[in-house]
């Protein structure tokens, strides 16, 4: 392995870039799909989107998780074919070109020609593919953009027509209208989308009209409110609210009756009596000419012009008959002109009585097919032209454009004395952003699918599937299935996939074309593209004879919602090929988008794959949110606040960015408000301690080699989980904890629990294994044991990046490069490595045990927080309490030299009787009984109180109790445990801390005798800071010199004497006296302390010099001093580590035959030379 720098030098953007350099060279993605093209297929489809914009943070979410998926499935034996979609046609597209060319209106766009402007739009549907391809690439998603899929290629589009064609033959397509926002200025509907672009104030006529009814016994008529008096000639039904109660009222002055809801009985006109004109007709009635609502008057003034005569339910209303206002639909007499209801009528405006004009209300239309006042089809009849003008059905207005017609209109009524009231209404309205004419609803004849008549089989179809979070499944999708409505399929436009259906001049002769080789073989013509312009000439000779003249193609083309739903079929041109892969791997495994996608590309995969084949489309889903700016607002790029994804990738790398991402609560289909800082937060809390465990042990892998040892190579997997060490134990089984964690959330596509669940494992790598085994690593107890330790830590790093490369592919794959330059056979990329298996059995108790010891060691460190006693001063005993044998057994065992290292405590003691230092009181959890319980909660919980230790300990055992009748579980009742100090202790003296599973009992009492291991671990702890202070890696080796700076050194110098073992240890070396130091040693730094247990000392960190015995240097060359300087020299101008090496392959012995005129010697370490004063120290004290 190769040496790495520190955390704070790693950049992790810069790491990335060279992998996908990397990557590019072994063109890594085709090598994944290579090795696995044998493997069972995994189908993901990939929602296509826009290219004519650039991705933004929803888009790199979404592939993110898409991303991992789809790694996760290759690495667990799959092959995952990933191609990159466009969505081409629609109004997207066209919108950008009408801005683009200054085109305002319909006829424009076929002045200049379909041909051309269906090729304009053509030109820019690819504009930013390769900015998407850079972005995309560099969030490490791996997806093929070379082999991708357009839903404008003529194989996908084929594809849709297939798709058509047999929805068509099984009676599942039919011509009727739909009701849009629609713009007379360009004569053509419009989306909702484009509908909501341009708002405007405006002041509209706003009216209250009268409705007399068939047969009542007094002459009463409905009151409808309305803003939009030009749809009343077109008026079929009136509509109620069946739950609202309603009024019949009599006008005291005038004598009318009218039936208005109750709640909105304020709003009729109020009327005083006028002299000689108390009853005249309804239209001299009093008008409201201000602006703003109708509702100015107040119910008391209602009430002094209105008597009530009958209160009525909307329910009793339904059905009743009633005048029409105008005689132009009086064919429709027998199912029009009554009273239904729909709870779409509220009582916040209005009379509570709404009128229906099916053709230019969307609710009007669903509820008048509703209630067989019309039916569906064709045969609607829709009053109001192209251009927005009266039809001759019309006879007093007709050619009259529809808004200029409202006075004349209101005028009409008054004359009928059908006015109620009159006045203006300013209000929010919808203009045409590009003609800026009012926006009128409009029916308009469209192809549809029959979704209501598969509602039932939807519902069954989405049982069949899993999505995550559930909630959106059960709750938002199902209700949306549950309430479809058939689907409107076409729009009048120009650049989108055509209908494929012509039909005869007489209407008679319907051809769907299912194919090209159809058209092509029924019409003579060669068709090479199937937009618009290359298709709309071609004709096919009616099958009647020449007499009948042609079949043409309908102008339509199909909704780009229908050529995305089409897309499991249409991107691997189905059935047209691959139907084999297609028929072996349907409905396909997975797929995800977000939220908004329930009512969009979710529901259009199911509404056709259930149509088609009565199947899902899909078995799995993740449904992501929505990604927020940090002020919680929606992205903006006009008010810039947000961050550009690859600023922040530029800054933290694109594996922060996953992290951060699927860390959070939109990956639950929840929002998320993004936050630069977020992202920061991961590469702090994830990837430095990552990667300081990483490079902890390739220093130390690295140290073998310098101190001669043979290279490191990893002992084999099936040896390290024999390991007597047990934290070896331990880790190993954590490994494999995270192994079957995260296997079993990917199975189950929880991406958001995977993060959590690795921080953990981090924390404990970092903060347990590797900093508890320091010693271990370091090699300090030996090399075998060394090797054991590195191993492991290989073994565990090793896996946890296999583990996580789907989730974070650029740092895993960093550290396996590393890593895999000293294992035989690796694979070429960590990408082409299998996920890992469960080897073994994971101790789950070893796993409990460590998990409760670290709670002792926070417990214990938070007792000496509270009475300040820092780590660094010894304390003499810690008692750890619990009821659990085997846990105590391994405290005092296996885990004990950990406890009492890491807390500085000389004696741990257990105790298995937990009321020896406690005392356990119980308390009833009111939160959870009080509802349950209710006026017995009192009683219940007295008895709660005054049970007793006995009582309490047999709950625990039982795991329930009967207290006045009621059985109560555990559960219900808190367990509250006092520190008991055993005889005569204060709490200065001995203190106690627990979590409601473990007790600590700390004995916090001054003991003198502990005083000089305290100095020994300040005066550790001062040598360390001084390395970290020079900048000296763990591998640096220095040798430690003291200089006490006290007059009395008696006492320091007895401390060095009785810890001189724990003190080597700790620094790796012994600690020598600054009066043995040479002369021509190399000071690294000198820092002097003070006041550390009143004591002042010199530390000096040096570079280890060699020591020569002079004696026997000079007997080598019979006493020649001139050689033997000359020899001493030559090894003072050797590399310390090197002339190391070199002795240790000689085994204590090297050939010195190189220096000019000096006679060739042999120079035995410990003999003539020593590599360290340390050396020499030991040596000689031992030979005393």
């Amino acid at each position: 392995m190769e040496e790495v720098c520190e955390g704070k030098d790693f950049s992790f953007p810069s790491q990335e870039e060279h992998i996908l350099s990397y990557w590019s060279q072994i063109d890594a993605f085709k090598g994944q799909l290579a090795r696995t093209q044998n493997l069972p297929e995994y189908i993901f489809y990939d929602g296509p989107p826009f290219a004519t914009g650039l991705p933004h943070y929803g888009h790199i979410l979404a592939g993110t998780i898409k991303d991992i998926v789809t790694r996760f499935q290759s690495m667990t034996g799959h092959h995952v074919t990933r191609r990159f979609g466009w969505d081409c046609h629609g109004l997207p597209v066209e919108n950008e070109i009408d801005r683009k060319l200054g085109i305002k209106r319909r006829d424009q766009i076929l002045e200049m020609g379909i041909d051309k402007y269906n090729e304009e739009c053509r030109s820019i549907v690819t504009r930013y593919v390769e900015e998407w391809e850079t972005i995309i690439t560099r969030t490490g998603r791996w997806i093929d953009f070379k082999n991708d899929y357009k839903t404008m290629d003529l194989k996908f589009m084929e594809s849709v027509w297939w798709v058509f064609a047999q929805l068509y033959q099984k009676g599942l397509i039919y011509k009727g209208f739909k009701v849009m926002p629609y713009s007379t200025g360009c004569k053509t509907p419009l989306s909702n989308f484009e509908a909501g672009e341009n708002y405007k104030l405006v002041p509209d006529p706003e009216i209250m009209v009268a409705f007399p009814i068939v047969g009542d016994p007094d002459n009463a008529a409905f009151v409808a409110w309305t803003t939009t008096p030009w749809t009343l000639p077109s008026n079929l039904a009136l509509c109620v609210n069946a739950n609202f109660v309603y009024v019949k009222v009599r006008n005291k002055y005038s004598g009318k009756i009218y039936v208005v809801a109750e709640s909105r009985l304020s709003e009729l006109p109020t009327e005083k009596p006028k002299p000689n004109a108390a009853n005249g007709p309804s239209g001299d009635s009093k008008k409201s000419k201000s602006k703003g609502s109708s509702g100015e008057k107040t119910k008391d003034s209602a009430a002094d012009s209105f008597e009530v005569l009958e209160k009525i339910s909307g329910a009793s209303l339904v059905g009743k008959k009633y005048e029409p206002l105008f005689n132009y639909f009086l064919e429709f007499s027998d199912a029009a002109f009554r009273v239904i209801a729909d709870n779409y009528v509220t009582d916040d405006s209005g009379t509570g009585i709404v009128h229906c004009a099916p053709a230019f209300g969307e609710d009007d239309y669903r509820v008048c097919i509703g209630n067989q006042i019309i039916n569906k089809g064709e045969n609607l009849i829709v009053a109001v032209d192209d251009d927005g003008c009266f039809t001759g059905k019309i006879t007093d207005f007709s050619g009259c454009y529809v808004k200029d017609a409202d006075k004349d209109i209101i005028e009409a009524l008054k004359a009928k004395g059908r006015l109620v009231k009159q006045g203006t209404f300013t209000h929010s309205y919808p203009f045409c952003w590009r003609s800026d004419t009012p926006l009128i609803y409009r029916a308009v004849p469209s192809w549809f699918v029959r979704v209501e008549q598969l509602k039932e089989q939807l519902l069954d179809n989405n049982k069949q599937t899993y999505w995550v979070p559930d909630y959106v499944k059960d709750k938002r999708f199902h209700n949306w299935l549950e309430n479809a409505r058939d689907w409107a399929i076409s729009r009048s436009r120009f650049w989108g996939t055509p209908i494929p259906v012509w039909i005869s001049e007489d209407g008679e002769e319907v051809i769907v074309m299912d194919s090209v080789e159809k058209l092509e073989r029924l019409s003579g013509a060669k068709v090479f593209d199937l937009h618009r312009h290359n298709i709309d000439h071609i004709t096919i000779p009616s099958s009647r004879g020449p007499e009948f003249g042609v079949l043409r193609r309908i102008d339509d083309v199909f909704d780009c919602w229908f050529e995305s739903g089409s897309m499991p079929y249409a991107y691997i041109h189905y059935p047209f090929e691959n139907v084999e892969l297609f028929e072996k791997n349907f409905p396909g495994h997975f797929v995800a988008e977000g939220l908004d996608q329930t009512r969009g590309w979710f529901y259009t995969l199911m509404v056709l794959s259930t149509a088609l084949f009565g199947k899902p489309a899909f078995r799995n889903l993740i449904c992501n949110g929505l990604v927020l700016a940090e002020d919680g607002k929606k992205m903006s790029k006009r008010l810039k606040n947000y961050p550009s994804p690859m600023e922040v990738i530029n800054d933290y790398g694109a594996d922060a960015l996953r992290l951060y991402l699927i860390n959070s609560p939109v990956v639950r289909a929840e929002t998320l408000r993004f936050k630069k800082d977020g992202v920061f937060g991961v590469v702090k809390d994830v990837f430095l301690p990552w990667y300081n465990a990483y490079r902890f042990l390739v220093q130390n892998a690295k140290r073998l080699e310098y101190e001669g040892s043979a290279p490191f190579v990893p002992i084999a997997v099936a040896v390290i989980q024999k390991s007597s060490n047990v934290l070896d134990q331990w880790i190993n089984s954590a490994t494999q904890s995270l192994v079957h964690f995260v296997r079993e959330e990917m199975d189950a596509y929880r991406l958001y629990t995977v993060v959590p669940y690795l921080l953990k494992f981090l924390d404990n790598l970092t903060n347990i294994y590797v900093r508890f085994n320091r010693k271990r690593l370091k090699g300090r107890t030996g090399e075998e044991d060394c090797r054991m330790a590195l191993s492991t830590l290989y073994n565990v790093l090793l896996t946890s990046c296999k583990v996580m490369a789907p989730f974070t592919p650029f740092f895993t794959e960093v550290l396996y490069q590393n890593m895999r330059k000293i294992c035989d056979g690796a694979e070429e990329s960590i990408h082409y490595c299998s996920f890992p298996q469960e080897e073994g059995k994971r101790g789950e108790r070893i796993e409990e045990s460590v998990a409760r010891m670290m709670k002792i060691i926070d417990l214990a460190r938070n007792i000496r927080e509270r009475h300040n006693k820092p780590l660094k001063t010894p304390l003499r005993e810690m008692v750890v309490v619990h009821p659990d044998e085997d846990f105590l057994g391994d405290i005092v065992g296996k885990l004990r030299e950990y406890v009492l290292e890491e807390l500085n405590i000389r004696s741990l003691v257990t105790c298995k009787d937990t009321l020896k230092y406690a005392s356990i009181r119980a308390e009833p959890d009111f939160s959870v009984l009080g509802k349950r319980l209710g006026k017995a909660m009192g009683a219940v919980a007295k008895e709660i109180k005054a049970m007793s230790q006995e009582d309490i300990l047999a709950l625990t055992k039982a795991g329930e109790v009967t207290i006045a009748t009621h059985c109560l579980k555990l559960t219900d009742i808190k367990l509250v445990r006092e520190f008991k100090h055993p005889g005569g202790m204060t709490d200065k003296e001995m203190d106690a801390a627990g979590d409601g599973d473990v007790l600590v009992v700390l004995d916090i009492r001054p003991d003198e005798s502990l005083f000089e291991a305290g100095v020994a671990r300040e005066v550790v702890n001062r040598i360390q800071k001084s390395r970290k202070k020079a900048g000296l890696e763990p591998t640096d080796m220095v040798e430690v010199y003291f200089e006490s700076l006290d007059e009395d050194k008696s006492v320091i110098q007895q401390v060095l004497n009785s810890q001189e073992n724990y003190i080597k240890d700790a620094i790796g070396s012994p600690l020598l006296s600054s009066d043995i130091m040479p002369l021509h040693a190399v000071v690294l730094s000198e820092e002097i302390f003070h006041g550390i247990y009143n004591m002042s000392f010199k530390i000096s960190l040096v570079r280890p010099p060699l020591v020569f015995k002079a004696n026997s240097i000079l007997n080598l060359y019979a006493g020649n001093s001139k050689f033997a300087q000359g020899l001493q020299i030559y090894l003072l101008s050797r590399d310390h580590s090197c002339l190391k090496s070199e002795f240790q392959l000689g085994r204590g012995k090297i050939k010195v035959d190189c220096i000019e005129n000096l006679p060739a010697v042999e120079v035995k370490l410990g003999e003539h030379v020593f590599l360290t004063v340390g050396d020499y120290y030991l040596t000689e004290r031992k030979s005393h």
